[in-house]
């Protein structure tokens, strides 16, 4: 069976504040000796993930 497809739109700060927080658990996880395996998968597709701009109409 086929897993479900989920897309998220983000602005620039939205983005930003994603990759800073990811990098800070990863410090911390470094720093505790723990395992940052999980946290690089998500930063790895998260940097990889195609970014496509779309214009936002507000009501």
């Amino acid at each position: 069976m086929r897993e479900p497809t989920f897309h998220i739109y983000l602005d620039e700060s939205e983005y930003s504040r994603i990759i800073n927080s990811l990098v800070s658990l990863k410090n911390s996880l470094i720093q505790q000796g723990r395992y940052t395996d999980a946290v690089d998968d998500v930063l790895c597709k998260f940097l990889k993930a195609k970014q496509k701009k779309v214009k936002v109409q507000y009501l």
